[in-house]
């Protein structure tokens, strides 16, 4: 399992958690942390296909 589909799988229990939580305030807490989870998996995302970038451009210098 990979770093982004692990932060994907946290956003959605949050989220899941969120619909069946009574109180508002958990609620609202756990809609916020599935909101960083898929936060950190969008920021992993950028990252990765970055490096791609970098290293077929470092492949391309060396020949």
């Amino acid at each position: 399992m990979s770093n982004v589909e692990y932060y994907e799988e946290q956003a959605a229990r949050c989220r899941k958690d969120a619909e069946a939580a009574p109180l508002a305030n958990v609620r609202e807490r756990l809609l916020q942390s599935a909101i960083t989870w898929e936060a950190m998996a969008a920021r992993m995302t950028r990252t990765l296909a970055q490096r791609d970038v970098n290293e077929a451009a470092k492949a391309a210098r060396e020949g």
